[in-house]
């Protein structure tokens, strides 16, 4: 079995289960860095989320400088920092710092949302001021004048100036896929989270295109939620923890990733049952052989340059487990 030809990546959220902790979550994200790599996965990223119990990724920057320091090769970044959050100025000497100490291998991905509820996206950016679409642009383009030597400006970044990581735009929907073609960036698409917005924002991103400075031709990332294990019936049965845990958070209610037998026994009304059900249905979930099915649907459908797994299990060694299995398909090799 071989999946199409294209890199593949990691994002991870540090998520903690039930019956863990927020460090040894941190230290599973280690532990999975090193495993990915050593199967031959192109970059891992880290995401960004705050006031969630069961995700312990709320500081990126500093969760990235510890994955590239525990690794030797493997790009590591941001899926994403998010922007709104944080002062431009800040973000820059973040991200030029660990491009210093680790050249070559930092991704500095961003995105418009805030990824909080509203009182914590107030206490993070101390203002009740909502941020408007256009605030976005111009945010970025102050964060990206910080990493140019020699832009006139009464604050200089340091080490920002000179030490730019590639800048990519994420998106759950259309917005950010034309600015990033507009400004020649690489876009990467929530595909685990906004599935019906996937083509759409990616053929704008297309069609919006612009060659740039960094990149002479568009390059489309999507990150997917695939969960493989020996038998689709194993799979599915892992997958109830993270389908629970979101229902949960959707709810309003969130809280730990819950083990996959508290999930089996839920008890879900039919309302929640039709939630979970659709989220599930645009996740690939199986066995090896149904999981290089649904991949290769993906690829095909969205074209694809580059696709990023995310895996939530409550146990971290089928979560691993499942990354060996994905990286198999694609003929690479490497311990379980």
């Amino acid at each position: 079995m071989a999946i199409a030809p294209v890199p593949l990546s990691v994002l991870d959220l540090a998520t903690v289960s039930e019956g863990s902790t927020s460090r040894e979550a941190l230290r599973n994200t280690l532990d999975l860095a090193r495993h990915v790599e050593s199967l031959g996965y192109h970059r891992f990223w880290v995401a960004e989320h705050h006031n969630m119990p069961g995700v312990a990724s709320s500081a990126p920057a500093v969760l990235i400088g510890h994955v590239a320091t525990a690794t030797e090769h493997i790009r590591v970044g941001s899926g994403g920092v998010m922007l709104p959050n944080h002062a431009p100025l800040v973000v820059a000497e973040q991200f030029g710092m660990l491009e210093a100490l680790h050249p070559g291998r930092i991704d500095l991905g961003l995105g418009r949302a805030p990824g909080t509820d509203p009182v914590t996206a107030h206490a993070l950016r101390r203002s009740p001021a909502p941020l408007s679409a256009d605030d976005f642009p111009e945010q970025l383009n102050e964060l990206v004048d910080y990493f140019t030597p020699g832009q006139r400006r009464p604050i200089t970044a340091v080490p920002a100036a000179g030490n730019r990581p590639p800048v990519w735009l994420l998106g759950s929907s259309g917005y950010s896929a034309q600015l990033a073609g507009m400004l020649g960036l690489p876009f990467a698409f929530a595909h685990h989270f906004s599935a019906e917005n996937t083509l759409p924002a990616l053929r704008l991103y297309r069609q919006n295109f612009r060659p740039s400075a960094e990149l002479a031709k568009p390059y489309a990332l999507v990150a997917a939620s695939v969960l493989a294990a020996d038998t689709d019936e194993e799979a599915r049965f892992l997958a109830g923890s993270g389908a629970l845990s979101f229902l949960r958070l959707r709810s309003g209610r969130p809280g730990l990733v819950p083990t996959p037998e508290e999930a089996a026994a839920y008890d879900y009304s039919p309302l929640e049952r039709k939630f979970v059900d659709d989220r599930l249905a645009n996740q690939i979930i199986g066995s090896p052989e149904t999981v290089e099915r649904g991949i290769e649907k993906l690829l095909g459908e969205t074209e694809a340059d580059e696709l990023m797994v995310v895996t939530m299990t409550h146990d971290p060694a089928a979560r691993k487990h499942s990354f060996s299995l994905v990286a198999r398909l694609r003929g690479s090799s490497g311990a379980d």
